[in-house]
């Protein structure tokens, strides 16, 4: 007999729409997070074979002294530059796959995962996924609050918004669209009614 998988709920939205804000609300009710964000830094840790690659590639610039990834300068390079950047994801999205799936495959099936990934429709992780929530903000948003909550400056937003999917796109792989264009608050009404949802679907399919 096969063991159950867990449910699994792809999370995404593109830059600075309120996707962190989205996986704390899942967590407070009871989702197994696992956060691609946070399998990279672990990937890049002082000393990591993978950090030694992309300095292979980037050269020691991408380092601050005491040897950790100066994540904004290694930024610096890829958000202008394809080729560069195409050279991080190589390097950066099969191993992060790769650790997700293995998480998934240890947490228990009774339990919710939603897997916190900005480039899931980019990274075609979608099909890692039973259902797929989008936090959804028209750009002029996004950019006003990368501004004042990240410190960039408009080209640098640009840039960031230019190299993720259009929202059309990402939109499309939704099971749920939440639209984040209001208070923290009614975000978080809007997660909680989904999470019902995605709790009674999850209960459907692992009863």
């Amino acid at each position: 007999m096969v063991d159950r998988m867990p449910f699994v709920v792809g999370l995404t939205g593109g830059i600075g729409s309120g996707k962190s804000a989205a996986a704390a609300c899942f967590l407070e009710h009871g989702a197994v997070v696992i956060d691609a964000d946070g399998i990279s830094r672990d990937l890049t840790a002082p000393g990591s074979p993978v950090i030694g690659e992309l300095v292979e590639i980037f050269g020691p610039g991408i380092l601050q002294a005491d040897g950790s990834l100066d994540r904004a300068a290694l930024a610096t390079i890829v958000f202008n530059d394809a080729h560069s950047l195409s050279a991080l994801n190589t390097v950066m999205h099969p191993r992060i796959r790769a650790e997700a799936v293995s998480q998934i495959s240890k947490t228990n099936s009774d339990r919710i995962v939603v897997y916190d990934m900005p480039l899931l429709v980019e990274t075609n992780s979608v099909e890692l996924c039973d259902v797929v929530v989008v936090i959804d903000l028209d750009i002029s948003r996004q950019i006003e609050r990368l501004i004042a909550n990240r410190g960039m400056s408009v080209e640098q937003a640009e840039a960031r918004i230019r190299n993720q999917s259009p929202r059309e796109v990402r939109n499309l792989a939704a099971t749920w669209v939440i639209d984040n264009s209001g208070t923290r608050e009614e975000l978080e009404r809007a997660c909680i009614s989904v999470w019902e949802e995605i709790v009674d679907r999850a209960h459907k399919i692992n009863p």
